[in-house]
């Protein structure tokens, strides 16, 4: 059994930091936030335990709306890496592509999963310095903000 565990704790090891080698720091962050998603389903979990209100159909609606983030990076992988591929290869385009997109998702769900976190350590009873979920928040904005700037709706220039 030992030896079981430790080829399965190997081969996360290995599928991780290939996954972080492949894609760089994007890699890392994805990984961070896939972390973050668990922590936040694990401890939304314990919190409705504590309160004695789990029930399999809100733990089922929560997997689902991890399921559709997933979606939407996957989305945002897929349109920026499209995006670098054509603003290099079609100079005619006039147009460079930062690659921004799917980093400014990934950091913005990685911050929404932590004060979703914070929300359920506080129905587990922890305190919670005010400072942090402020900080939270001015993270969110700032996301937010670099992805209005990033990509800009033509209709504004009118």
């Amino acid at each position: 059994m030992n030896e079981n565990l430790t080829a399965i704790k190997a081969a996360i090891v290995a599928v991780c930091s290939a996954f972080a080698s492949f894609l760089g720091w994007k890699g890392i962050m994805a990984l961070v936030w896939f972390a973050a998603m668990a922590l936040d389903y694990l401890s939304g979990t314990m919190a409705a335990c504590k309160e004695g209100n789990w029930s399999s159909a809100t733990a089922r609606s929560g997997l689902w709306h991890k399921g559709g983030m997933i979606l939407v990076v996957v989305v945002a992988a897929i349109a920026d890496g499209v995006m670098v591929v054509i603003c290099g290869n079609i100079p005619v385009l006039g147009m460079e592509w930062p690659g921004l997109i799917f980093p400014l998702v990934l950091a913005w769900y990685i911050i929404t999963e932590l004060g979703s976190i914070l929300e359920n350590a506080v129905k587990m009873g922890a305190n919670v310095p005010s400072w942090l979920v402020r900080l939270l928040k001015a993270g969110l904005k700032a996301v937010d903000t670099a992805g209005d700037t990033t990509v800009s709706d033509p209709d504004d220039n009118e």
